[in-house]
């Protein structure tokens, strides 16, 4: 089973007349849960802006696509962006020319001077001169840098694989830098909020384990988060249920029933797998001595391996725990009369 306070339900044959497995029905330890709506959000969920000037040039997603971390969703078009650069390369080269003129004098009157042949003015000069152009070349190499960053914001990338939940702008659209472009979520990693009231905040503090139920899929909690700060209008804490990596029967948005572990008590329980569904009938074969019968029960919630059953059978009844070798066995006894 999935929770450690839960019980084993021993599968054992019991009858020798019939030929499959039986299970002797028991009450079991189970936990005690407090049920609680919760809505799914993605712990990866953002919105990515732009970080130039451009006009939307290329779209090559849209709503609900699935995308790759790194790939591009968005281009932008980077004329001004080339131009900007090129003209910085231009500096650059302009700047790196001038320092090596300078360099070139500052070393020739610096010979000069080791000779007495110039002044200490001249050479403290050159020593500026060449000082100014280092500094130039310094500020060129800058602003190349910088003109290669904003060339590169023209192509806008993925930050993670996941899903485009919202698209912001249109193609030819002009943006500017903070402008919102598109909203992307992942649906590898979800958790789910809930409200807890005060009276039961300390129970679920205290022992820290919860499921989310889907239909019929329970999903054990993988960690819990508290918030410390009680909302005032309502006397609620809030919970963060944090679930394992790739729960796909999950989507941001979803409200599901959430529930926290406050304690223990004992269940009647079957094997899961002893239960036999048709339509909205639910029943479990009895076997009494070497009678079968089919017996409709009333099935509560789903623990790991195991069901409870709120009515229908009673402790010390036995099931089948093969109801395909039971309905055979059943037919054939039934033939045979």
């Amino acid at each position: 089973m999935s929770t450690a306070v839960l019980c084993m339900i021993l599968a054992m044959p019991v009858h020798a007349e019939v030929p499959f497995s039986t299970v002797a029905v028991t009450f079991q330890a189970a936990p005690r849960e407090r049920v609680w709506d919760g809505r799914i959000e993605a712990v990866n969920q953002a919105t990515v802006s732009a970080q130039t000037t451009g006009r939307i040039a290329e779209l090559p997603y849209d709503v609900n696509d699935f995308v790759e971390s790194g790939a591009v969703v968005m281009r932008l078009t980077d004329t001004e962006q080339r131009a900007a650069l090129a003209h910085a390369q231009a500096t650059l080269e302009e700047g790196q020319a001038r320092y090596a003129q300078a360099d070139q004098e500052f070393k020739r009157v610096s010979s000069m001077f080791e000779n007495q042949t110039v002044s200490q003015a001249r050479f403290d000069q050159a020593q500026a001169d060449r000082a100014a152009a280092l500094a130039r070349l310094s500020a060129a190499r800058s602003g190349v840098l910088t003109t290669e960053e904003q060339l590169a914001y023209t192509v806008v990338r993925a930050p993670y694989a996941g899903i485009v939940a919202e698209r912001h702008v249109e193609i030819g659209e002009l943006v500017s830098p903070g402008q919102a472009l598109i909203t992307g979520l992942s649906l590898q990693s979800l958790r789910v909020n809930v409200d807890v009231p005060q009276s039961m905040f300390h129970s679920v503090h205290t022992i820290g384990k919860a499921f989310v139920y889907v239909d019929d899929t329970r999903i054990a909690a993988e960690s819990l988060t508290f918030f410390p700060i009680a909302d005032i209008a309502a006397n609620t804490f809030k919970v963060r249920v944090n679930l394992p990596d790739g729960s796909a029967t999950l989507y941001p948005g979803m409200f599901v029933k959430v529930g926290f572990v406050v304690g223990e008590s004992h269940r009647l329980l079957v094997p899961a797998t002893a239960v036999v569904r048709r339509s909205e009938l639910s029943a479990v074969y009895v076997v009494n001595d070497d009678i079968v019968t089919l017996r409709q029960v009333r099935l509560g919630r789903r623990y790991g391996d195991s069901i409870e059953v709120l009515a229908g059978l009673s402790e010390g009844e036995t099931v089948a725990g093969d109801p395909v070798g039971a309905g055979i066995y059943l037919k054939d006894q039934s033939g045979a009369k």
